[in-house]
């Protein structure tokens, strides 16, 4: 019996570990280019079919150090600051867009060029730790009527 049980318990483990992503699900993830020793951007969408959920932590091995930001309009002058979390509500995209929420990757370890990828990991407080594929891509490769990518002034 306790042997049933345990090949029972190997046999789910995979299904738990899934379960416990709390459906959530990134997709459209892209970087601009960057030059080593700057700073870089990542921009994706998150949806989560489950609970909600909250992107409280980042890390790759691309960058010193990344972290969660806002860019905001603050009477004609867009501007930019760090924030704690991301809230993922059920059934709304979270969106990290030019002109909104984005990754901030501080101190690239190596310049990131058009078709380029890295990995970056992404952790939940309840889904746990994603990790997910950053492709770079050319300035212009993605469309966006963000506010970024309009000659607004920012300030950090």
């Amino acid at each position: 019996m306790l042997r049933a049980l345990a090949v029972s318990m190997t046999l789910l483990a995979p299904l738990v570990a899934w379960a416990q992503q709390g459906g959530i699900e990134v997709t459209n993830a892209w970087s601009r280019p960057a030059i080593a020793g700057h700073t870089g951007v990542v921009y994706a969408t998150i949806i989560t079919t489950g609970a909600p959920d909250r992107l409280s932590r980042l890390s790759t091995p691309v960058a010193a150090a990344s972290s969660l930001h806002q860019s905001y309009n603050d009477n004609g002058v867009m501007k930019m600051r760090p924030v704690a979390a991301l809230p993922v509500q059920t059934g709304q995209p979270a969106r990290l867009e030019p002109g909104g929420y984005h990754v901030m990757l501080e101190g690239l370890k190596q310049s990131l060029k058009p078709g380029d990828t890295f990995p970056l990991t992404l952790m939940f407080d309840k889904a746990g730790a994603i990790t997910i594929t950053v492709t770079v891509q050319r300035m212009g490769g993605t469309p966006s009527t963000g506010p970024m990518n309009m000659g607004t002034p920012m300030q950090h």
